[in-house]
């Protein structure tokens, strides 16, 4: 995938959110406060994935090695549940810390 720069240019005419009724994808109405909110948001540049703690501090990562019916075993639990394979392997892991820890 080739990523392309956008070059600056007109944004468009104010809108007097006051006077317009702007709905967001949600159905609610954008207001000045929402759209400060938004637009804040668009300028902090976030790199990688979210971070799984609450403190939005780095998560490490960990790789391993599993046979093909481990594999094939996660990735069924997995759509069963909706969820993604990564998930359901860090709660796997986290039962076993629970079950193990002195």
């Amino acid at each position: 995938m080739t990523r392309r720069k956008i070059a600056p240019g007109p944004v468009g005419a104010d809108v007097d959110l006051e006077q317009e009724d702007i709905r967001l994808p949600d159905g609610s109405r954008l207001t000045d406060e929402r759209a400060t909110e938004i637009a804040e948001r668009a300028l902090v540049r976030r790199r990688g994935r979210p971070s799984v703690t609450d403190d939005e501090s780095h998560t490490p990562s960990l790789t391993v090695r599993v046979s093909t019916t481990t594999r094939a075993a996660l990735e069924e639990i997995a759509a069963s549940q909706g969820r993604r394979l990564a998930d359901v392997s860090r709660e796997a892991f986290e039962e076993y810390i629970q079950r193990h820890a002195s």
